[in-house]
C-alpha cells in the first residue's frame, strides 16, 4: 500500500517549491499542510498566531497531518510539525520522511531574502537576531528532522535525483 510521502525540515528549505515539482515528477497530488490550515481557519497562519497562540497553532498542525493518513500523496509540512507531540513519530509510521537538509547560512541567505511577514516566528528579528535563531532552532529540530527515511541535500539534489533515491529506497 503506498504511503504519503512527507517533506520535512526548516522553513524556507524549499518544502513546498521542490514539494510541488516532486508531486508533478511522480504523477502525485501535492498538500502543503500550512496551506490547508490557512483554509481551515479562513486566516492567515500569522494571524492565527497572534490571536491563539503557538500551542493553538501546532494542535491544528497535528490535526492537519493525520487527516492525511492513507493519502498517496507529496505532503509539505510546516517546519515545526515533526518537532511537536508525536508528530515525528506519526509521519514515521504512516509515511514516507525525506529531510531536505540545509546549512544554517544558507536558510539564513533565503529567509531574509522571503516576506518575513509571512513567517510568524520571524516578524521584528534583525540580522543578527534571525543568524541565531535559526541556529538555535535548527540544533533544537535536527534530532527530530534526522529521523527522516531519506536526507537531502536540498541545495545540491535535483528533483530528479530525488526522484531516483525514492525509487532506490522503494518510498
Amino acid at each position: 500500500m503506498p504511503k504519503p510521502i512527507f517533506l520535512i525540515g526548516y522553513m524556507g528549505s524549499g518544502k513546498t517549491t521542490l514539494g510541488k515539482k516532486l508531486a508533478s515528477k511522480l504523477d502525485l497530488p501535492f498538500i502543503d499542510t500550512d496551506e490547508e490550515i490557512v483554509k481551515q481557519i479562513g486566516m492567515s497562519i500569522t494571524d492565527y498566531f497572534g490571536q491563539h497562540g503557538e500551542e493553538q497553532f501546532r494542535k491544528l498542525e497535528r490535526e492537519q497531518l493525520r487527516k492525511f493518513a492513507g493519502s498517496y500523496a507529496v505532503i509539505s509540512t510546516g517546519g515545526g510539525a515533526p518537532c511537536f507531540f508525536d508528530n515525528m513519530d506519526w509521519i514515521e509510521a504512516n509515511g514516507y520522511a525525506v529531510y531536505l537538509q540545509m546549512t544554517p547560512k544558507a536558510l539564513f541567505d533565503r529567509l531574509s531574502q522571503s516576506k518575513l511577514h509571512k513567517r510568524p516566528i520571524l516578524i521584528g528579528k534583525s540580522p543578527e537576531e534571525l543568524r541565531a535563531f535559526i541556529e538555535e532552532k535548527l540544533t533544537e529540530r535536527e534530532p527530530y528532522y534526522t529521523r527522516a527515511h531519506l536526507t537531502i541535500d536540498q541545495l545540491n539534489t535535483t528533483v530528479e535525483t530525488l526522484v531516483a533515491l525514492i525509487n532506490q529506497h522503494n518510498l
